[in-house]
């Protein structure tokens, strides 16, 4: 497995190596020792998959506080644009963000430490993402950034009239509004 770092610490984009032949392909997606060899111990604890139409914008979320989660997010049919958001206090790229196109045809994942809001656009008809958390959905600590902050100014690569988002979602906070909470 190939191993990406990206323009923030801690977060990694993993590439599988493949193995194909006239019977299809065979990649390793998840070994804790890879990720251990990085620094990274994790013990994943809950896995979620979800399935969602072109536009449809999930995010940015994040859980407060001892609730925060890790995750390894993929996709496994079809095509997203991943979002990963710094929201660690005492980090240099605190409000920054990273951007990277998961499909089921590059099989990248994305590793996203704990105190990151992350969130993710269906570029593709329809995508079924799939991740791994490192601590259980807590609904009291759960909250989120509004996708279109002006101060991210994430290019979210769908045209506006076609976003598609859960009324939750478009009411989430900027992050200036979130700041008094780091």
């Amino acid at each position: 497995m190939q191993i990406c770092k990206t323009a923030i610490e801690g977060l990694f984009i993993l590439e599988p190596k493949i193995s194909s032949d006239d019977r299809g392909y065979f990649f390793e997606s998840y070994n804790k020792k890879t990720l251990s060899d990085l620094g990274i111990n994790v013990e994943f604890v809950q896995d979620n998959q979800s399935k969602s139409n072109y536009g449809v914008i999930r995010g940015l979320h994040f859980q407060k506080g001892e609730a925060a989660q890790a995750k390894l997010v993929r996709v496994l049919s079809g095509k997203v644009l991943d979002v990963a958001v710094d929201l660690r206090s005492n980090s240099s790229t605190f409000g920054k963000h990273v951007s990277v196109e998961l499909s089921a045809e590059n099989n990248r994942q994305l590793f996203i430490p704990r105190g990151f809001a992350h969130g993710f656009a269906v570029l593709s008809d329809e995508a079924v993402f799939a991740y791994k958390c490192d601590n259980f959905y807590n609904k009291e600590a759960d909250t989120g950034i509004l996708y279109c902050d002006p101060d991210l100014a994430i290019d979210w690569k769908i045209p506006e009239s076609k976003r598609i988002l859960s009324e939750k979602d478009k009411k989430n906070f900027t992050l200036k509004e979130l700041e008094k909470c780091f």
